[in-house]
Formats: structure tokens, sequence, C-alpha cells
């Protein structure tokens, strides 16, 4: 069946899914498969909980006239999204980096959404298969698309832009995340730049920070909305971000510094999209993070500072940097091992540790097999059990507590050990 036929049968209800777990009726059923997983398996089940039709791509699965054979589903599913993505004709505002991609997504969403219908990326379904899925979220009624990529190697935000043909971009960061994919820094970087490269080839438009000197050197051949400075200025972080933009001061409930960039991307989109100022202020300080990124939380007896949604190099130094100047009197920093940076692991995390030691918390607790090497004479755990252990003979009593950690830690299972 070709592509144009498929799109007659999804623009009925402009549904697809890829869980029978999930299945929504009048959807389209994607059988993809993983390493594990044959979702060609479910096909009928698709259709006997509520799914319109299924596409597999073996011939034996194909069983009734509603499953529908294609050559490869994950191709499918993308030719889909991209051809759905030219028949919308709307602003496409994609946006990647290393540190800070979902939260500035989210602000950005929030301020456009004060003035137009907006439909982004959820959570984080930024790869091959989510940025797909949140371009075809998007209905006739959507007037804005924003659309996260994420990426581990070079080439991936390349072929997202293929799919998404992006008519904005803007690139949060340049730090030490997916080394190991990237090949290290200059990697990252020349990965990352593949949206300026796209950019560029199209004569679309790029958003700047002026302040990030790659940014400013990477965009001079692109047209380019810079922030304005003039306009906008960080106040404080006590523990939350607080700036002033137009005069108007902004109190957000973001922690660390480094969110004040992420507020001024969504702030100076919102900007060039004629949102009005009030509405971005209003749109910023309603914004409260969550699923673990950035979060506070007041316990009886502590505070804690939940970041262990992810991590790497950067977004780890700039946490501690973030928590070391918050005017707390009692602090404890719980630090969790940083993945996928390949062969520097040991060497990045002895950085971190030596870093994370520097500062006068009143403890420091390591946990997970890298940090087991460190050298340091504080406390290290080589799994989190050893470290639950800890906590709950060692009860923690009136102290602000930062949690950081790369996701496959799961630092947040600690929440249920603090009081």
């Amino acid at each position: 069946m070709k592509i144009t036929d498929i799109y007659v049968l999804y623009s009925k209800y402009y549904l697809v899914d890829t869980d029978t777990r999930s299945i929504r009726t009048n959807t389209i059923f994607f059988a993809l498969k993983g390493d594990n997983f044959n979702g060609n398996n479910f096909a009928e089940e698709a259709l006997n909980i509520g799914a319109d039709y299924s596409i597999v791509d073996e011939k034996k699965y194909q069983t009734n006239s509603k499953i529908i054979l294609v050559k490869n589903v994950l191709e499918t599913l993308q030719e889909l999204a991209n051809y759905h993505r030219k028949q919308l004709n709307i602003p496409i505002i994609s946006l990647t980096g290393s540190n800070g991609k979902t939260t500035t997504k989210e602000l950005i969403n929030a301020v456009l959404s004060e003035k137009f219908i907006t439909s982004a990326t959820k959570g984080n379904l930024n790869n091959h298969i989510g940025v797909p899925l949140t371009l075809l979220s998007m209905t006739p009624k959507t007037e804005i698309g924003i659309v996260e990529m994420g990426a581990n190697h070079q080439k991936e935000i390349e072929f997202l832009c293929t799919i998404c043909e992006p008519d904005f971009g803007y690139i949060t960061n340049f730090g030490k995340a997916h080394l190991e994919g990237f090949g290290g820094v200059k990697g990252v970087i020349k990965g990352k730049c593949e949206l300026y490269e796209y950019l560029e080839a199209n004569n679309k438009i790029a958003f700047v920070n002026p302040d990030d000197a790659i940014q400013v050197k990477k965009t001079k051949k692109i047209n380019s909305t810079f922030f304005n400075t003039d306009n906008l200025q960080f106040i404080e972080i006590n523990p939350f971000v607080k700036l002033i933009f137009n005069s108007k001061n902004i109190q957000s409930n973001l922690i660390g510094k480094y969110n004040y960039t992420n507020i001024a991307a969504a702030i100076t989109i919102g900007n060039y999209f004629k949102v009005d100022e009030k509405n971005i202020k209003n749109a910023i300080e309603n914004y409260a993070p969550t699923n673990n990124r950035s979060q506070i939380i007041e316990k009886e007896s502590n505070k804690i500072l939940l970041d262990a949604y992810n991590a790497n190099p950067s977004s780890m130094r700039a946490a501690l940097e973030n928590f070391s100047s918050i005017k707390e009197d009692a602090k404890v920093a719980i630090l969790g091992d940083m993945f996928e940076i390949g062969e520097t692991s040991l060497k990045e995390h002895q950085e971190i540790t030596d870093l994370a030691t520097s500062f006068d918390f009143d403890e420091i607790l390591f946990v997970g097999e890298n940090f087991y090497q460190s050298k340091t004479k504080k406390h290290q755990f080589k799994n989190f059990d050893a470290l639950m252990k800890y906590v709950i003979k060692n009860p923690f009593n009136k102290q602000y507590i930062l949690i950081k950690g790369s996701r496959g830690m799961r630092l947040e299972r600690l929440l249920e050990f603090i009081d």
C-alpha cells in the first residue's frame, strides 16, 4: 500500500499507536520490532481492542483486510510522519543539545500555548521513533509544532531533520553528554550542529544564545534571532531563578542559573511569535518541573532537590555549583554514576568527585561502580542497595539534599527512605 493510501486512513482520526497496552479507539497500530519483541505478534490483538488497522512487515501476520503489509514498519512510520508534516504546513521548531532539552521544550510550549494551539514532544520521545510519533500527534488544528530531537551518535540529528523539516532550530548547549557514541566533545559539537547544517541548507532560522561562543560561531551563515540581552536580565537564584524581562520581574519555579538560559530561550521565541509580554510572564511563572527534573520535594524533616532524570559531566558540574550557591545551613549531596561516557568514564567521575568534595557540604554520598572507583575519603557505595541500607541506618534530619544521577541509577527510589 502506498503512503498516500495509508495517510487517507490515518487522516480520519489522526491517531497512531505502537503499544497494545495503551491502544486508543480508531487508531492505526504500527507493529514495531525491538531486540526482545516483535510487534507483528500483536497485530490482531490491537484490532480486537480498538485499533482500526494494524501495519505489519511479515506476511504471515496479514490475516485479514484490516492488517496492512508493508516492507518495513518503522520506515513506513517515519515516511508517514514526514508526509503528514508536509500536509500540516505549519511552523515547526526543533531543538536539541546536551542538557536542558526537555525543560526548554516545555517552557517554549508553555509560552507559545498562551497564544497558539501547540503540539510538542511528550516527555522525551525524541529519537527515530519518538520524533515521528510527535509529528503524527499533530492535527490540522495545530498551529505550531515543537519537536525535541535527541542523539547519541553522528548523523542522527541530520536524519531527524529530514523527517520533521524544521523551520526554526535551537541548540541548548554543547556539553559532555553521550561522549561514547559521539567520540568526544568535538563529536558532540559536530553531531548537534547537524541541526544548523539543515537550517543553513534550507534557509531557515536559528535562535541563538549570544553568550554561547560555539552557537555564535556556528550560526554565522544562518539567518539567526539572538536573545535580546537588553531586555533580559538575570537577577538571582535562591533557590529559584528570578529575572527581569522588559522591566517585568519574573519569579520562576526552576532552580539553577543554567535554567535562566532555558527561560531566556522560551522568552526569545515567544517574543519572536509576538506572544503578549504579560502572557509570557504568566507562562514562565506557572511552569513547574516534573519527572525527577530539578524538583524540590518537601518531606517532614528534610528538603530534597531531586534531579535524577539524567546526568553527564556537564550537567553534574552545573548541579553541584548551583547547589553550593543555595543558602541553606545543612546540605547533603547524593551522586550516582554517569553513563555513556566511554573510555574517559573513570577520569570524568574522578573530576566530579574532586569538584563535589571541594564544596563545603555536610556529607557526600557517591553510588555506582564508577564512583566507587574514585579516590575520595567520602562515603562510597557500589550499588543502590548498599546506599539504601546506609540511608536507613543513618537517617537525615533537617537537611537539604541534592539527588543527582543518570536515569539508569533510578535514584528517585531514595525518596521512600527519606523522611
